[in-house]
């Protein structure tokens, strides 16, 4: 849908030229305009024409997808297991999205949606629904016919512009118990249920036979045949490993408990056997009598124990040892099931992934969520950047006056950055949610950085989350947005902000040259620099691995008072994330790790790393991050910092305390010779009259806190920070620098200075992309 004001074009061409206006102003002349205008960068309004599509696009990435999804057959495991190839065996790598568009059931919608993601560069979404029928009177084995409706159209409209679909069909979390179900638990959700249930196993199985056997009246094909299918997504966000694992009670936790029970004499013979070897290490709950030995809280398995405890004593140690095992065989268990299920009862022919989730301690028990992931194809993981602190009433959907935040680059805080993930060796690594979250100001560095790092590490896929403007909390009579979307209250009527959306200047905007350098494979995949080898039993003690990824995943579920990230020291630094691949294999010998001479890359000193590559270097000191590969080459973070940025073939000169300069070979030549370079630059964008104010607070936990408290969360349209940047290129055969408006259509020229090989121009400054030819 176009992104309109109440005048219509009038107001768009007003708007052009009042920022046209504001961004050549000097400072003093800023001044002259009064307060507001000389205390603030100057802006242009983000108001861009519907996207009609026009064959003469100077931008558009559809031609990088197939002419449909599963052109050439399901997409399937590369040679090595490491990675996905298409079915003709061709290697590809998914720039995707979470799209919520098919919940509005208009199937027109849905394909201006496609097409608009895929000319940015989209060749994979994840749609993340929930089959269970969550309605009083239902069956648990009813499904959500509205919900397989809006999933068969939605994989049709996507295949048609050659975006392959991951489909996530249940989110326990989200899922209301309903009376009708007939499960003995207080709980209202279905939180870790489907591990070890049969109730839940048998209505699990029955949403997947209605969503995958029917055929797809919208393709002419059931899912289970459908090769535009890549993914199938067992679960959503859960784990026996997570500290929801307590909040199973009543007749389901009495039912864990015997599968414990059962358990513990399959390995001992009798559950005398194995109070002995706990050497009688006992509980409140235990009912051996009955079968049923208790478990601990999940706290007893994290570093917060330790830390208040000490290491245990034998018997509890060995205790502790059992249940972790258990927790794991037991998913792994049903994770196996569900593969079987899926491959000889359904007959699917996709890859599966088993989960997305992590832990109640990063550094404990992460592995073992891992090694459960291995009975399926792909390891996944969740993992969002945040900021920092979100706090206000309505934070886990909204952004409202009065909430406080955090507003710090990534580039200050570099092991958060997302793709910086242990990655499982010889397997396919996801993120099916991620973004930069607002209300975080500093999102123009994440598609850099997610195109830089995803590369270097060998992420498969990266999904940002979420796009189509339509979400639980939207009303209705709204629909979908299916192109940009503008600031907008969450809810229809609150005064607010959507928090989940990625449809805008500053994260969609920065897609199509990241997308771009992150699918053909511009930047290199480093080297190993971590390969850890851990046997079975360390995961069951919870030894300390040599290296553990951090936080923050999902800020949603990682609530305050939940225990903090463990302050546990390990082997090697986290910054060798940043170095290369991270990487980690199970059931072998601790011994066989190796870890590579990392140091020469990183100084701790200057707070500066560098990949292992040669092509990435990032000075966590200033906050800047420098890519420089032969065909994609750029800088990200406060840039006024340095002011001048020499790289192989691109000089940066840039007075904008903050931005992303990127530029990016469009014919597959290094930029020194290439015909085609876009060139693509982001900044900072707030919502109309948006304001802010320093503040300072206690948490819960009565830590100090310092931070930004929104005054006003503002109106439509984005008002995005001008550039203020001068580049210089050493390419000879350039002639011209074509200004593209937001739809990739030809704008103007702007005047290229030439100096012997290289040549000079001003970035327009209300403009995000140029293409040099």
């Amino acid at each position: 849908m176009p992104v309109r004001t109440a005048h219509g074009s009038r107001v768009r061409v007003w708007a052009m030229l009042v920022a046209a206006f504001f961004c050549g102003l000097s400072a003093p002349a800023r001044a002259a305009a009064g307060p507001d205008a000389a205390d603030r960068p100057a802006t242009w309004a983000f108001e861009p024409a519907q996207d009609r599509f026009s064959p003469d696009a100077l931008l558009d990435l559809r031609t990088l997808n197939e002419t449909f999804a599963g052109a050439h057959g399901s997409i399937r495991l590369s040679p090595d297991g490491g990675g996905f190839a298409r079915g003709d065996g061709t290697p590809i790598r998914f720039w995707a999205a979470n799209t919520s568009t098919w919940r509005c059931g208009k199937q027109e919608m849905m394909a201006d949606h496609a097409r608009f993601l895929a000319k940015r560069g989209v060749n994979l979404v994840r749609w993340h629904g929930n089959m269970p029928l969550q309605k009083e009177g239902s069956r648990l084995t009813d499904y959500d016919a509205a919900a397989r409706d809006g999933l068969w159209k939605g994989v049709a409209a996507m295949k048609a512009e050659g975006i392959y679909t991951t489909i996530s069909p249940y989110y326990p979390h989200a899922t209301r118990l309903q009376k009708s179900w007939g499960l003995d638990s207080p709980q209202d959700n279905m939180t870790c249920l489907a591990f070890f249930d049969p109730k839940v196993q048998e209505g699990y199985k029955a949403w997947l036979r209605a969503v995958f056997e029917p055929v797809n009246p919208y393709t002419g094909i059931a899912l289970k045949d459908e090769p535009a299918v890549a993914i199938i997504q067992i679960q959503n966000e859960d784990s026996l490993l997570f500290w929801t694992a307590d909040a199973v009670k009543g007749g389901e936790r009495r039912l864990l408990e015997s599968k414990f029970g059962e358990w513990l004499v399959r390995k001992y013979g009798s559950l005398e056997a194995a109070s002995q070897a706990w050497e009688g290490t006992s509980i409140a709950g235990d009912d051996f009598s009955h079968g049923r030995p208790a478990l601990f809280i999940t706290w007893e398995l994290t570093s917060g124990a330790l830390a208040q405890f000490g290491k245990p004593a034998p018997g509890k140690a060995a205790r502790l040892a059992d249940q972790s095992q258990f927790y794991v065989e037991l998913m792994r268990g049903w994770f196996e099931e569900v593969v079987r299920y899926l491959r000889e009862d359904i007959g699917a022919r996709q890859l599966v992934n088993a989960g997305n989730w992590h832990t109640a301690d990063d550094v404990l028990l992460n592995d073992l969520e891992r090694y459960a992931y291995t009975s399926a194809d792909v390891e996944g993981v969740n993992r969002y950047y945040t900021g920092g602190l979100h706090v206000g009433s309505n934070v886990g959907w909204a952004i409202c006056n009065g909430d406080r935040f955090s507003n710090r680059s990534v580039l200050l805080d570099p092991g958060d950055v997302p793709p910086a993930l242990k990655q499982v060796s010889g397997r396919p690594f996801i993120i099916p949610e991620s973004t930069w979250v607002p209300p975080l100001g500093y999102q123009s560095e994440g598609p850099f950085l997610v195109g830089a790092f995803g590369s270097l590490s060998g992420v498969n896929a990266f999904y940002w989350f979420a796009f189509g403007g339509m979400t639980d909390t939207r009303p209705l009579w709204q629909e979908p947005t299916t192109q940009w979307v503008p600031p907008a209250s969450a809810n229809g009527y609150l005064p607010s902000l959507g928090k989940w959306v990625a449809d805008t200047p500053q994260i969609l905007g920065n897609f199509p040259a990241a997308a771009l350098m992150y699918r053909k494979g511009y930047i290199r995949k480093g080297a190993t620099v971590v390969r850890e080898r851990r046997s079975l039993q360390d995961l069951w003690e919870r030894r300390v691995p040599i290296i553990s990824e951090a936080g923050p995943y999902d800020p949603n579920r990682d609530k305050a008072e939940y225990a903090p990230r463990s302050n546990i020291k390990q082997d090697v630094s986290r910054l060798a994330f940043l170095v290369g691949p991270v990487e980690v294999t199970y059931g072998d010998d601790p011994s066989g790790s190796v870890v590579s001479d990392v140091g020469r890359y990183i100084n701790e000193q200057a707070r500066i790393v560098r990949s292992n590559t040669g092509e990435v270097e990032w000075d966590y000191g200033k906050g800047i991050c420098k890519l420089n590969a032969p065909k994609a080459q750029g800088v990200t973070g406060f840039l006024s910092k340095v002011g001048m940025f020499v790289l192989g073939d691109v000089t940066v000169e840039a007075k904008n305390d903050y931005g992303t300069v990127l530029l990016v070979s469009m014919d597959d030549k290094p930029l020194s010779s290439s015909a085609s370079i876009l060139v693509q630059m982001g900044t900072t964008a707030r919502p109309t009259n948006w304001e802010e104010r320093p503040a300072a607070w206690t948490d819960k936990s009565g830590k100090a806190q310092t931070g930004l408290e929104i005054v006003n969360v503002g109106t439509a349209p984005w008002q995005v920070v001008c550039n203020d940047v001068m580049l210089t290129v050493g390419n000879p055969g350039i002639r011209k620098a074509v200004v593209l408006d937001m739809n990739g259509m030809r704008r103007s020229e702007t005047p290229l200075k030439r100096e012997g090989t290289r040549l000079s121009f001003q970035m327009p400054r209300d403009a995000m992309y140029v293409v040099l030819q």
